[in-house]
């Protein structure tokens, strides 16, 4: 079963509007420390002519996701920064609203990666279309697409999780380590969940079938999570670090295998945490006990991987062994204001805006 929840008002009117122009969220000023609203502008621009060999695409779902963060700075990344004045970079799944491109029909659904905005052109090679058969659009922003490759790939492909395995995962409840979690299951592991309130330990317990899910705001996490992992930790999914990898490390066994998705808890950081030095504590737990940590971006490493992936997903979607949950926003107005509380861990599963109707306009 999947649990779709919508954050504000249903109103497919309001999704109505607005179309005879096209909206675009830019980026005002880079945030020092945790965005706000005055990092964003929302304009309103002339919606684009397709040229020969073009398509025009028209939004439907925009997807929210952390990473987004990391573009809105100017310091030395995996990809350009955002630059002031531009359009929010993000992946959306958008209808085809005019075509002169002989490889796109009017009314097909693509993934493309046209940020925050209604509207955008593309020359097809950047394009995704959409099967027919895909009844739920916006699946190919999480459990279908990005979130869930990295999930797949992250865990089975660095993790190798191994029946009878101890594997905790961050941000449990969250787009990716919901899924984590979940594979790990179906390897014959058992896992533990960290997430950010009891309703969603609760969720990851019992609807995601995790052994147990443990809230990383408890001041006991440490003691709790040693005494969850008797046999220590051989395969722990790092989405948070801070605190939550404080409690993680001394639980980590030999030849353990740490996959670095994310460290969302330092994403706003202005300096370094208070506090100890712990690098060389950790410089000397991977020497002694043979630990791997590896970080990796998940369509440079992994995109020739994605029919892989796509296929195995697929099939557990329809044998009913995945469970996904969708955290819907009604109204491209919404998306500064979203992605602010999904820094926050406001979201409960993956977070997308719904900026337009799915169907074409009469």
């Amino acid at each position: 079963m999947t649990a779709n929840i919508v954050n504000n008002a249903d109103s497919t009117s309001t999704l109505k509007q607005n179309w005879q122009q096209n909206r675009q969220f830019t980026l005002a000023s880079r945030p020092v420390g945790a965005p706000t609203a005055e990092n964003f502008n929302l304009i309103n621009t002339e919606i684009p002519t397709p040229s020969q060999g073009e398509v025009l695409l028209r939004t439907v779902y925009l997807s929210l996701d952390p990473y987004m963060r990391g573009r809105m700075s100017d310091a030395k990344s995996y990809a350009e920064p955002v630059a002031i004045d531009e359009v929010m970079v993000g992946g959306a799944v958008c209808r085809v609203e005019k075509s002169l491109n002989d490889n796109f029909q009017v009314g097909d659904l693509v993934v493309a990666y046209t940020g925050w905005q209604d509207y955008a052109l593309s020359n097809g090679d950047d394009l995704l279309k959409l099967p027919k058969a895909l009844t739920t659009p916006s699946y190919a922003l999480g459990v279908l697409g990005m979130p869930g490759l990295t999930a797949y790939m992250g865990l089975l492909d660095i993790g190798q999780p191994k029946a009878g395995e101890t594997v905790v995962v961050a941000a449990a409840s969250g787009a990716v380590g919901s899924l984590v979690g979940q594979i790990a299951k179906l390897q014959g592991c058992r896992v533990i969940g960290i997430a950010g309130s009891e309703e969603k330990c609760n969720y990851v317990t019992n609807t995601l079938g995790f052994d147990a899910c443990l809230n990383h705001k408890d001041e006991n996490l440490a003691k709790l999570l040693a005494e969850q992992c008797p046999a220590g930790i051989d395969v722990y999914f790092e989405n948070v670090g801070g605190s939550v990898f404080d409690a993680v490390m001394p639980l980590l066994n030999s030849s353990a295998r740490v996959p670095v998705c994310g460290l969302i808890s330092q994403y706003n950081a202005t300096e370094l945490p208070s506090g100890p030095d712990r690098m060389s504590q950790l410089m000397g737990l991977i020497l002694v006990k043979r630990i791997k940590m590896q970080g990796f971006i998940v369509f440079d490493d992994y995109g020739h991987r994605y029919n892989e992936f796509s296929q195995a997903m697929g099939q557990w979607l329809a044998e009913g062994k995945i469970q996904y949950r969708e955290d819907k926003v009604i109204g491209l107005e919404q998306a500064a204001s979203a992605f602010i509380g999904l820094l926050k861990g406001e979201n409960f599963g993956k977070r997308v805006i719904e900026v337009g109707p799915i169907e074409l306009a009469k």
